[in-house]
């Protein structure tokens, strides 16, 4: 029997009910017949042969919070530092001379990273109410600071400077009473760390920033938190074989205490991006055409001009709800996941602009969720890109982007019977369907 389901608020989804199933195999209970997991070697052949954790797939929906000491000064993006002391772009040295005095550095902003209102259930509940299956916080940007008291990064972290409380931990045990998985971005360089400077200078043949910051950070991460995922970033300066980044992945997957439940994403060197590593990203705000081959996740802002909270910030530059849940249906077609940032104040709060598009999001997943989470692609992705179709075990969704004209729809790509029955989300009631002359399903 073939059935239909219609629903949403913003969107039109249509369940169709296939022939379709799979073979889930029971667990090995007799050790005498159960092999080993396999042991994974530090090179990508070995490493991109591990299958990706099924949860991150279902998972579908995520929020990315950039929140570090470029919150204090809040303007133009989180990349003040650099604008600011690397490029010395002149809107930059000029918002500096108008708004601090002559000697003030980058320092400086860090006993201002106060996160005074910083609520982590409060943040954590917002996230469960926005739908998200998974939230990532950012450990350290490339300015350095450190989120939680990193032992190699004395003086400027959390703990020592500032808040004077561990961020990346408080935010992790409010996410994780809510069910909701907890990933840590992690930034491999640092602009300005001498040790960093010093192999820059010397064409990265030598590895003591390596060695003394971002390997013992990685690991500490791991072991201090266990987390879900590791968003890794920073790397483009630099190939794979200057960050260990293999070592560290084949510990990551053999030995570290989430080996069997961490995902990681694809920037581990110059050379890694959409080619190696767990899911890929390609680059910041990936959106593909056709469905790739490989596991791929889009991220991207709800201020388009930053990842960081601004105070700069315009209405114009907030991307509107109907065009967010559009690419959150896009990206899921076409086998992603969806990763939408947001940017706290240096207080700790997040702004109610993006607490609302974050609850319009969540509104719209309460009743149209079914066809998002746990989803796959179906055989067809799209028609003239304003229907999507996912599907789930035996239904299949089509999901409309626009109302149809006269409020009849058309689709070309379901092969309907006279059994099928169309319905939608969100309504008890089956609807009228009939097939035209063309064989397409009204």
């Amino acid at each position: 029997m073939r059935s239909w389901v219609v629903g949403a608020r913003l969107l039109l989804l249509l369940q169709l009910v296939l022939v379709l199933g799979a073979v889930r195999l029971p667990p090995c209970t007799d050790p005498r017949h159960c092999t080993d997991p396999p042991r994974y070697t530090p090179d990508w052949p070995s490493l991109d042969s591990r299958p990706l954790p099924a949860w991150f797939d279902e998972a579908k929906f995520g929020v990315f919070v950039h929140w570090g000491v470029f919150s204090v000064p809040a303007w133009g993006s989180e990349w003040f530092w650099w604008h600011w002391q690397g490029e010395k772009l002149p809107q930059y040295e000029s918002f500096m001379k108008e708004n601090y005095p002559p000697d003030f550095s980058y320092a400086d902003f860090g006993p201002r990273f106060t996160a005074r209102f910083f609520n982590p259930d409060s943040w954590a509940d917002l996230f469960k109410a926005a739908g998200a299956k998974y939230v990532v916080l950012t450990t350290k940007h490339h300015e350095g600071y450190t989120n939680w008291p990193s032992p190699v990064s004395w003086n400027w972290n959390s703990k020592d400077v500032g808040p004077h409380r561990d961020l990346v931990g408080e935010l992790g045990t409010a996410i994780r009473k809510r069910n909701i998985r907890y990933g840590l971005y992690h930034s491999l360089l640092e602009w300005f760390h001498p040790l960093y400077l010093r192999d820059k200078k010397n064409g990265f043949k030598t590895q003591y920033f390596v060695n003394a910051k971002t390997m013992p950070e990685l690991y500490d991460l791991v072991n201090r938190y266990k987390p879900d995922l590791i968003w890794s970033d920073g790397e483009w300066e630099c190939p794979d074989t200057y960050w260990n980044s293999t070592d560290f992945l084949a510990w990551l997957y053999n030995d570290s205490p989430v080996k069997d439940e961490v995902v990681v994403n694809d920037r581990w060197g110059q050379n890694c991006s959409c080619h190696h590593g767990g899911y890929y990203n390609c680059k910041d705000k990936f959106q593909p055409e056709t469905l790739p081959d490989h596991k791929w996740e889009m991220c991207t802002s709800i201020d388009q001009r930053s990842w960081g909270y601004r105070r700069d910030m315009e209405m114009a530059d907030i991307t509107n709800e109907s065009t967010i849940i559009s690419e959150l249906v896009q990206t899921v077609s076409l086998g992603g996941n969806y990763l939408l940032n947001v940017g706290p104040t240096k207080d700790g709060l997040i702004v109610p602009i993006f607490q609302e598009r974050l609850l319009a999001v969540g509104k719209w997943l309460s009743i149209n969720g079914e066809a998002i989470y746990a989803s796959k692609p179906w055989r067809v992705q799209s028609e003239k890109n304003s229907v999507w179709y996912t599907s789930k075990g035996l239904a299949v969704y089509a999901i409309l982007l626009h109302w149809p004209e006269y409020g009849i729809l058309s689709l070309i790509s379901p092969i309907a019977t006279s059994t099928t029955k169309v319905t939608m989300l969100g309504i008890q009631k089956d609807l009228k369907w009939s097939l035209n002359p063309s064989e397409y399903l009204l």
